[in-house]
């Protein structure tokens, strides 16, 4: 274990651009890939790295984001490790809620302070990617850095979407600038390796994640006045501090809104995922459920995801990712879908029961560029054709979002319902 580095993940806003995702849970509560949450990544990238004390930090929808943390992270009496999860909390000197990233941290402070350790680690609670902190923070020691950032080299359509950083050729930070106009670009390209000048990726783009020595972060939060690490606090210590750039070349996405969401996941169905669920060394942890096998009836399956405890008698499904315990009939057609599964599994009695809609997708249905929730309900020949052809949209039971269809937790669409 890494004694040297406390942890902070930043749960991040009420999550509106992921919405409904959102509406009943905080982004780091968000499943992902079947079986877990959007939070085991970070965990899981700092477990992996030797760093086992966390603290994650949010203020919206905790409940659920708190179930899991306490039933999944367990490391057991006599262990200095944790993961806590910290919600806002109004003081007698403090009565708002969180402002940014960086009052997050301020706000939080006096529980890191009980702890001993050099440095801090600030990571995003919302981004898809596999990453060794142990060697950022080598780097971050060898060079004498007091903030190392991770970087990631972009292409020049990206790199108008971030927070772009110029360096010199040891890396040092010597000025950034936020989401830029195209016309001025030129004068920010950095230096990056030769592969990814081959691949035209020539800006150095913040990834959001910090290393910043303990006495200088606890000296930045004395100033009430900054509420953003990369909006504020970056540009601010420029000439101030030693900021070193940290380049970063693997996968990395943000899960920002509901497209990145759902190509995110659907991108677990490749041949080769960018994503790599099936690295041992890189291993994504998550709550350990005592679920039966997946069990599959005259299904044509493709490029398809499937986790634990389904029954599936659908005759295809076809580029999906199906979250556990989901139930398909008979007939049915899923296409570049993904189905988060249920909670729990209903009684047999319920499922058979024909004045009520049961969970999971029923018989003959055709489900087609759709995310669907938790506990949805699907009737019998429901069609669901999602694309490019249909307007943002929101009804009670589902919204529509860059053609992505999203059926809200726990939903009820009938028999014959068409979208």
């Amino acid at each position: 274990m890494n004694k040297k580095v406390l942890s902070i993940i930043l749960g991040g806003g009420q999550g509106s651009r992921l919405y409904p995702l959102t509406e009943a849970r905080s982004k780091p509560a968000v499943p992902i890939a079947g079986k877990y949450r959007l939070v085991d990544i970070p965990i899981s990238n700092c477990i992996n790295s030797g760093i086992t004390r966390m603290f994650v930090l949010t203020q919206f929808n905790s409940a659920s984001l708190n179930r899991h943390i306490k039933n999944t992270y367990n490391f057991g009496k006599f262990s200095a490790a944790f993961v806590d999860v910290l919600a806002a909390e109004q003081t007698p000197t403090n009565q708002t809620w969180f402002q940014g990233t960086a009052d997050a941290v301020r706000q939080s402070m006096h529980h890191f302070a009980n702890y001993n350790f050099d440095y801090f680690l600030i990571l995003s609670g919302d981004q898809l990617y596999q990453m060794d902190y142990e060697l950022m923070l080598q780097k971050h020691i060898e060079t004498g850095a007091d903030i190392s950032l991770a970087t990631l080299p972009v292409n020049a359509h990206d790199a108008t979407s971030f927070g772009i950083l110029k360096t010199d050729e040891d890396s040092w930070i010597s000025s950034f600038i936020e989401k830029p106009e195209a016309k001025l670009l030129p004068d920010w390209t950095s230096d990056v390796s030769s592969k990814m000048k081959d691949e035209g990726r020539n800006y150095l783009a913040s990834m959001g994640i910090y290393i910043f020595n303990r006495k200088l972060l606890i000296e930045l939060m004395k100033n009430p006045d900054t509420m953003d690490f990369g909006k504020e606090i970056m540009p601010q210590s420029l000439g101030k501090h030693k900021l070193l750039s940290y380049q970063f070349e693997g996968y990395w996405t943000d899960i920002g809104n509901i497209a990145s969401f759902f190509e995110a996941n659907l991108g677990l169905t490749d041949d080769i995922p960018e994503f790599d669920l099936y690295d041992k060394p890189k291993r994504i942890y998550t709550r350990a459920r005592m679920l039966p096998t997946t069990k599959i009836s005259g299904t044509t399956l493709n490029k398809t995801v499937v986790a634990d405890g389904c029954i599936i008698h659908a005759a295809k499904l076809d580029r999906c990712v199906i979250g556990i315990r989901a139930r398909i009939g008979c007939e049915s057609t899923v296409i570049n879908t993904y189905m988060m599964g249920s909670d729990y599994y209903q009684k047999l009695e319920e499922v058979i029961d024909r004045e009520k809609t049961p969970m999971g997708i029923g018989e003959r249905c055709f489900i087609k560029n759709a995310i669907l929730d938790k506990n949805c309900c699907i009737g019998n020949d429901v069609r669901i054709n999602g694309g490019a052809h249909l307007k943002d949209k929101e009804t009670k039971t589902y919204v529509i979002r860059q053609g992505v269809v999203v059926v809200k937790k726990g939903a009820v669409l009938p028999n014959g319902f068409v979208i």
